[in-house]
């Protein structure tokens, strides 16, 4: 399988029980090592009390003679059925030690270190055994000397109780495991349901319905891919109006100079006259003239619908790309003996798409360009205030009422259907690039004279301030070293 078909089910399992086959050899070290010091603890207990009775049971005669130890005593020693026993005693000017004559010995740095009467613990090897050994220092006068008596043991019974302590525990651990994998699968189950769910609940959908999808019985961790999902389906609604709206309106608009070309043309079709044959053809290169923009129109207002910012912006002069869509109009101002001027003082920065500008300042100037008779005037200007850089589109053509000011910015509203060959589209465009630009779009009567006044609000970028300056060296200097005098 690989790595993009795998499902989470699996992935979350693999994370739970690694850890979990992780810690089961650690578990087992731990066991070991607690379970072996438990099985010293009682044998340890048994060995020193075996010490203090060899200590109680010696016959410690006056003068130089021998050390003696009951019989009995000695049988008590030798009686273990599982581990071997040993012992020594040896005691000042002694010959012969009693017991295990070759059983080690302390080291001469642990029998300095050792208090007197206090009985210790030590592991050592005899006759290639592991063996356990308690050993204590006597003496029969303060400040005489010392008799060592040692007993030890091998180490069998401990490593069975040990083991028995191991297998106690982990054994059941054979059981447990296997039913905690069990209990995990099925909790993962249970718990992955509401994501079944869901996936259940978008598959059963029909594909027309892009309506958001109820949080009411989502889980809190899915709330966040459920309000993602929502925000995409919100997203592809409005695309979906858009192009719902961009084929309704283009039916609405074409079907009239589809009408009137395919007029023309069966009118030219039947003119037998060169002269009215010229008249129709160029009356129907002015229908496809016309059509061709309406189209062109229609397609520029529904890209900027559907962008919905997710054109890039990025800091631009707007004086500049101003003055730049100006000289593409001169000639078409020249042929209609239109004095197009541009005014700017100088740099206007705003954070926009140079794309999306260009098709605003497009609009308002054909729109101006073609409400304004042979002879008038359009100026286009951009002015700084600091916090607000404003375009304006100034012309002296028919003028607009405070009334149709309000209208213009709808859909194929035209302020008089006979004076120009608009479609109504050119401010609705206006109109959008604005918003997505975080500006006010307005189109009021002209205060000077006779005309309109297009006006654009953008608000003014603003480059982001320097991180502050390090002090220099005589300041910082200044800083660290005290006043004088203090």
């Amino acid at each position: 399988m690989t790595e993009t078909e795998r499902s989470l089910f699996g992935e979350i399992l693999d994370w739970m029980l690694a850890p979990l086959l992780f810690v089961w050899p650690l578990s087992i070290a731990f066991t070991h090592y607690f379970a072996n010091n438990v099985a010293n603890y009682p044998y340890d207990q048994a060995l020193r009390e075996r010490v203090t009775a060899l200590s109680r049971q010696l016959d410690w005669p006056s003068g130089k003679k021998p050390l003696r130890l009951p019989a009995s005593a000695q049988a008590m020693l030798r009686s273990d059925e599982l581990d071997n026993v040993y012992f020594l005693i040896q005691g000042p000017g002694q010959a012969r030690p009693l017991g295990d004559g070759d059983l080690p010995g302390v080291a001469a740095s642990l029998a300095a270190e050792a208090p007197t009467g206090e009985i210790l613990l030590r592991d050592d090897e005899y006759k290639g055994q592991d063996i356990r050994v308690a050993y204590a220092f006597y003496s029969q006068h303060a400040g005489g000397e010392r008799t060592l008596i040692q007993v030890a043991e091998t180490t069998e019974k401990r490593a069975q109780l040990a083991n028995r302590i191991v297998a106690s525990v982990i054994l059941p651990q054979f059981v447990i495991i296997p039913l905690a994998v069990l209990l995990v699968w099925f909790g993962l189950s249970r718990g992955l349901r509401p994501l079944h769910r869901l996936r259940h609940t978008i598959e059963k959908r029909d594909p027309a319905d892009l309506s958001p999808i109820a949080t009411r019985r989502v889980p809190e961790e899915l709330e966040p891919l459920v309000e993602a999902f929502n925000a995409m389906l919100l997203r592809m609604q409005n695309n979906f109006a858009v192009q719902q709206r961009f084929v309704a309106d283009a039916a609405h608009q074409l079907r009239t100079p589809l009408t009137g070309l395919k007029t023309q043309a069966q009118l030219a079709s039947r003119e037998n006259d060169p002269a009215a044959l010229r008249h129709a053809l160029r009356q129907i290169a002015t229908g496809v003239d016309r059509a061709g923009r309406l189209v062109n129109q229609l397609l520029t207002l529904a890209r900027t619908e559907a962008s919905d910012n997710s054109l890039p912006h990025a800091p631009l002069d707007l004086a500049l790309l101003a003055r730049q869509v100006v000289e593409e109009w001169v000639m078409r101002a020249l042929q209609k003996n239109i004095d197009l001027g541009y005014e700017a003082p100088g740099q206007a920065m705003i954070n926009g798409n140079a794309f999306l500008l260009q098709e605003l300042l497009n609009n308002l100037i054909d729109n101006a360009l073609s409400y304004t008779p042979n002879g008038g005037r359009v100026t286009c200007r951009v002015l700084d205030t600091g916090n607000t850089v404003f375009l304006e589109v100034e012309d002296n053509g028919v003028g607009i009422t405070p009334e149709q000011a309000k209208l213009v910015f709808e859909r194929f509203y035209r302020v008089d259907d006979t004076a120009g060959e608009g479609s109504g589209l050119g401010l609705p465009i206006v109109q959008e690039i604005a918003s997505q630009h975080r500006a006010r779009a307005s189109l009021q009567p002209n205060p000077h004279e006779r005309g309109t006044l297009a006006r654009v609000a953008f608000p003014t970028w603003h480059p982001p301030l320097p991180p502050p300056a390090p002090p220099d060296d005589y300041a910082e200097l200044y800083r660290q070293s005290p006043p004088v005098g203090s």
